[in-house]
């Protein structure tokens, strides 16, 4: 049985016609959200926009919210969340906005209601950091970026 936690919602104008932020299904680990746009917003071959959700909300405090793509709109069309995951804080107030961007070769419309990224909820840790003039040696020190290889022994 999944643990459940509360958080406020608070329905804006712009989204009084629309669904709020909902489970697809029993399991879903997201929950859809749909644009509230007030018109269609065409997005060209890659152009951005930030669009609307019609609602805000208050996480509790360790908690934040992880705006991220939805794979159809990915796969059919290229159409992804830019800054994915988005984070929303547990202090932000404002509305919930998505920021879209077209990979795709055509233009795509965004229209009201469309379902168009996920959001996810999930624990978040804080720490304090410790300055110190050296840190623990690892297999990996310093490597970066590809430094592990791509196969076993490369």
């Amino acid at each position: 049985m999944p643990v459940v936690t509360s958080a406020a919602i608070k329905r804006l104008p712009n989204g009084h016609d629309l669904p709020l932020p909902a489970y697809q299904t029993q399991q879903s680990a997201g929950m859809d959200l749909s644009a509230a746009v007030e018109a269609d917003v065409v997005l060209a071959p890659g152009a951005r926009a930030i669009i609307p959700t019609g609602f805000s909300i208050a996480l509790p405090a360790g908690f934040e919210a992880q705006v991220r793509p939805r794979s159809g709109l990915a796969a059919k069309n290229g159409v992804t969340v830019l800054n994915s995951p988005g984070t929303i804080d547990a202090d932000y107030r404002g509305e919930v906005g998505v920021i879209l961007i077209n990979h795709g070769q055509e233009a795509f419309t965004v229209t009201r209601g469309l379902r168009i990224a996920q959001m996810v909820v999930a624990p978040v840790r804080t720490i304090m950091w410790e300055e110190k003039v050296d840190l623990n040696d690892t297999a990996r020190g310093a490597g970066g970026f590809g430094s592990t290889g791509v196969h076993k022994g490369a």
